[in-house]
């Protein structure tokens, strides 16, 4: 009995594994790409959030700064004016001067004339430390959900000494106040001094990172 071969479409089966081989690339291909929109998408939006974070902490930072370092050159000036005794006998236009130099932390309490018009001078010092909220949710954030190792190296080197000297500020504005509660004036001025110059590098920080956070996506 003869056999009879069956023909086989090789074309066909070729033909048929090639276009499964080009709809699975295709499928990862896709699936990949779709992935690198995602990740890209949330990277513009982490930064973005990091941007107005910092913007919000410079705008706060600036001011508090100023204010704060009001405090040491009070001091500095109230010593100045006193004499060997610790007095402050001076003339009204002096001591007048001094007091609307810093109106919210010295009030004229009393005067007492000791002649060659000048006067012996009592006051009360007031201190208020402005408290500065550094956020850093938006950077923590990042971390967490592991987009931060999309930002590129320089980009997130920047990123973490600027958080870094933050953190620096925040723990000398807890012992300034902490020394203010103890009433410690010369621990709250030698702070205050050490923190001028926190906050001073880390305004600059803040500023060139605002300039070019953009360029990190």
């Amino acid at each position: 009995m003869p056999i009879k071969l069956k023909h086989i479409n090789w074309k066909y089966i070729f033909g048929e594994i090639l276009l499964l081989f080009v709809g699975i690339n295709l499928a990862i291909w896709f699936n990949e790409w779709n992935t690198s929109r995602s990740i890209e998408k949330n990277k513009e939006i982490a930064l973005a959030k990091i941007k107005v974070e910092m913007e919000s902490n410079l705008k706060q930072l600036v001011e508090n700064h100023a204010e704060n370092q009001k405090i040491p050159k009070f001091f500095q000036e109230l010593n100045s004016l006193k004499n060997d005794k610790d007095e402050l006998l001076l003339t009204p236009q002096r001591w007048n001067a001094f007091v609307d130099a810093y109106p919210d932390l010295m009030k004229t309490e009393d005067s007492v004339s000791v002649g060659n018009g000048k006067y012996r001078y009592e006051g009360d010092t007031t201190i208020f430390l402005e408290l500065t909220d550094l956020s850093d949710i938006a950077w923590e954030i990042s971390k967490s959900t592991g987009i931060f190792h999309e930002f590129g190296y320089d980009c997130l080197y920047q990123l973490q000494a600027i958080y870094h000297t933050q953190n620096l500020v925040k723990n000398e504005l807890n012992k300034a106040t902490e020394a203010l509660g103890n009433k410690s004036i010369d621990d709250l001025i030698r702070v205050l001094s050490f923190m001028d110059q926190l906050e001073t590098q880390l305004e600059d920080q803040y500023k060139d990172m605002i300039k070019s956070i953009d360029n990190c996506k």
